[in-house]
């Protein structure tokens, strides 16, 4: 798939013998290891179930569903029963930058089970743009191929949007949660306490906390952490740099502080994990 991405686009699919096949063949190790791709994915599972390990929590797809997977986010396939999947996947240049939005905001997903309409709609939208990928000297082939696949990302984006609530029915609870987690994704890195992002939402921090607390069950503190050892975990897995280094480009000077706050949010040392997920 990598090097069908010349485009920054890919449709195709799986079935089971593609997947059995590929397991003994070299250039495809990386199906069954963690890793990261630099596009975001989405799978349409049509028979069987596949087994997915994203962010280092198990997901089981059924028929009739779809999951999206970000490409900040590592993942890889633990199983293939009796499956036909359809996959496609997109680079952040080629997506249209309202979608590109909203898939920040739905990530991380769920599999999402579809009605057997809607998932009529889906499966002939990626038999559509597997066509169209397929007529590479087609004048306007990038257009075209741009084109369908961004139609296919919104119709699903618009799936997944059902499932959650309009901002208008909203609490005001939810509504700062929201916010406070969009806030997180992009300065986690930078802002580590509960006062700092209170300050950014013009609240202050003890009803920020009300807030999250009574959507969530956990306190800002709580998210703040595991966001923080979630790509600590990420860059375990998906890198070679050392922990220190690690520690460094999350925003801790301070080694051995960062060495017990990894070990107490996941319960094992940085190098236990990297050893353990490794194996």
């Amino acid at each position: 798939m990598t090097a069908e991405l010349g485009d920054g686009i890919f449709v195709g699919g799986i079935t089971n013998e593609d997947f059995h096949l590929y397991e003994q063949l070299e250039r495809f190790y990386n199906i069954k290891q963690s890793h990261r791709d630099e596009y975001h994915l989405f799978f349409l599972q049509e028979k069987g179930t596949t087994t997915i390990e994203i962010d280092f929590q198990k997901h089981t797809i059924k028929p009739l569903s779809v999951i999206f997977i970000h490409q900040n986010q590592v993942h890889r396939t633990l199983s293939f029963e009796n499956a036909t999947v359809s996959i496609w996947a997109i680079s952040n240049e080629n997506l249209n930058p309202e979608y590109l939005k909203l898939l920040e905001d739905i990530s991380p997903a769920k599999p999402l089970t579809l009605n057997k309409e809607t998932f009529s709609v889906i499966s002939e939208a990626v038999s559509l743009c597997t066509k169209l990928s397929e007529r590479k000297k087609e004048k306007l082939y990038h257009s075209l191929l741009n084109g369908s696949c961004n139609t296919l990302i919104g119709f699903v984006i618009s799936q997944y949007l059902v499932q959650s609530k309009s901002i208008d029915k909203l609490s005001r609870f939810e509504i700062v949660t929201k916010a406070f987690k969009e806030l997180l994704e992009r300065n986690f890195v930078t802002a580590k306490k509960p006062t700092e992002y209170a300050q950014q939402l013009n609240i202050s921090t003890s009803y920020l906390n009300e807030c999250v607390k009574n959507i969530t069950g956990h306190s800002v503190s709580h998210h703040i952490q595991q966001r923080i050892i979630l790509e600590a975990k990420r860059l375990l897995y998906h890198s070679d740099q050392s922990v220190k280094e690690i520690a460094t480009e999350l925003g801790y000077d301070d080694y051995p502080y960062f060495s017990r706050l990894f070990t107490k949010v996941a319960g094992m040392s940085a190098l236990t994990f990297r050893n353990k997920n490794r194996d």
